[in-house]
């Protein structure tokens, strides 16, 4: 799969996501009924069952409430089924399996990922989709949705990921966004001292390792080789051999030595990002452009942007974004279920709803950085504009093992077990399995 590295106002994208991170979307969360129980053959002409995740268990979800005013405004039923990110993708696929799975179900673009699409249409469990769903895919990113030219999940919108930045906090702190890597293990020493810390991060929590190490990997790796992943499908290039990964893993070893990371960080999960950003104890953290969005709003005043990650000694400034969630329809759903989904996902592609979901989630629009543009990431406007990011490296990864092995290996870093080039090796194992 060619991760490409666009230019000028090219039509581009690239997530996730990661999806466990939707933890962090904790304001904005919710769905339906968990114990809904959707099917595969529950719908009809009148309606159809969807599956998303949902991290809270509010009302507040932008999948249910995009479901609510499509409901109200066409009078199909849907039944919801809204399921924690952690168990989101095993839940799926064992529905899938069994033959009773949603009609209409969220999924992430590409292989690497515990509930993504590829592998699942492969198997021949998603049905294909039209050319209003081929049209909405990013160009370049075709590898993440289609197999032999053949389109299987509609996108949504483009999740930026760099670093959320708490600019109050920051300016009480006396820091500035640092401008390269040197200026920012001196500004991690200084908060140190005065006991604050100059990122939180949930060292307990595999994928928000695995998101860090992505993030770094932005100017490290895919500034320079935006085909990397495919010269690594190739077999021309390895990570344990890869200069630009070595730095990756390096930097963090570096920000851990230098008291960048919370007290404790190792053993922190996802409310010490929320705590710290919120209380303004941390300045950054690694989470989706999404949840920067949602904890804003959750906090009047809370004043977080998305800066690029400072690149390396000398580097510019590059970071990722990835149309990290798409919608699939079930192949085995009965064939009235079926058309109301194609009903509902083509009512989603209207540009006025699809920009509603750009509104509720948080995101940019799928089609690129436009007059609404959220103001949480006007610093990376230029970047989104000029095309100076790169899709998640682990959407185009050929299995989710690959980001587990990274993630877990970031993991032994910080607690001072196994060294970079082990990691890298493993990760590596990983990925020729």
């Amino acid at each position: 799969m060619t991760q490409q590295r666009h230019r000028g106002l090219r039509r581009i994208g690239v997530l996730v996501a990661v999806p466990a991170l939707s933890a962090l979307t904790l304001a904005a969360c919710g769905g339906g009924d968990e114990d809904s129980g959707a099917g595969g053959s529950g719908g009809s002409a009148d309606g159809f069952t969807f599956a998303f995740e949902n991290a809270s268990g509010g009302q507040q979800n932008p999948w249910q409430l995009l479901a609510d005013e499509y409901a109200q405004e066409s009078g199909v039923q849907i039944e919801t089924q809204g399921l924690p990110p952690d168990s989101y993708g095993l839940t799926m696929r064992t529905q899938l399996q069994g033959g009773n799975a949603p009609d209409v179900m969220m999924f992430s673009p590409g292989a690497g990922n515990a509930n993504a699409v590829l592998p699942l249409a492969e198997a021949g469990y998603i049905e294909e989709l039209g050319e209003e769903s081929a049209a909405l895919v990013p160009e370049g990113n075709e590898p993440l949705f289609e197999i032999d030219g053949k389109v299987y999940a509609q996108p949504t919108s483009i999740i930026p990921v760099g670093m959320v930045w708490n600019s109050s906090a920051a300016s009480s702190a006396g820091v500035e966004v640092p401008e390269d890597e040197a200026a920012m293990l001196d500004a991690c020493s200084t908060l140190a001292a005065d006991g604050k810390s100059f990122l939180a991060i949930a060292g307990s929590a595999p994928p928000n390792m695995g998101l860090m190490a992505m993030a770094i990997s932005a100017t490290r790796v895919y500034a320079e080789t935006p085909d990397w992943n495919e010269q690594r499908s190739a077999g021309d290039v390895s990570f344990a051999d890869s200069e630009g990964w070595q730095a990756t893993l390096q930097t963090i070893v570096d920000m851990n030595d230098a008291g960048c990371f919370q007290q404790g960080a190792a053993g922190g999960g996802f409310d010490a990002i929320t705590q710290g950003l919120t209380q303004g104890t941390s300045l950054g953290a690694f989470v989706p452009g999404a949840a920067a969005t949602e904890l804003a709003n959750a906090s009047p005043g809370l004043d977080l942007q998305v800066q690029p990650f400072p690149a390396a000694d000398g580097g510019d400034p590059f970071v990722l974004a990835s149309p990290n969630y798409a919608l699939s329809i079930n192949a085995s759903a009965d064939e009235g279920a079926k058309e109301a989904a194609r009903e509902f996902l083509a009512w989603m592609a209207e540009p006025e709803n699809a920009a509603r979901f750009v509104e509720l989630q948080g995101g940019v629009a799928i089609t690129g950085p436009d007059e609404n543009l959220s103001p949480v990431y006007e610093p990376l406007a230029d970047l989104l504009t000029n095309g100076d990011y790169a899709p998640l490296p682990n959407l185009a990864w050929p299995n989710p093992g690959v980001y587990d092995a990274l993630s877990t290996g970031v993991q032994g870093l910080l607690a001072g077990q196994g060294d970079v080039q082990s990691v890298l090796e493993g990760i590596d194992q990983a990925w020729d399995q």
